[in-house]
């Protein structure tokens, strides 16, 4: 696992968390809730494309 991931899905997650704090205190709070949503989004993007990577690996080493 790569350092620069953490770094990654940690920027995604202070980001939304300043808008949503953002939004949230001038009453916008269906606007937050679809930045968490997108947020969650991204991040489940990023897991992804490591997930295959990760697969991808296993596929090399055991040579299926």
């Amino acid at each position: 696992m790569n350092v620069d991931l953490i770094f990654r899905i940690a920027g995604v997650g202070i980001v939304v968390a300043v808008l949503n704090q953002l939004l949230a205190r001038s009453g916008r709070d269906e606007q937050a809730l679809m930045i968490t949503i997108a947020g969650l989004v991204v991040v489940l993007f990023i897991l992804t494309e490591e997930i295959g990577n990760l697969f991808e690996s296993i596929k090399q080493i055991f040579d299926l």
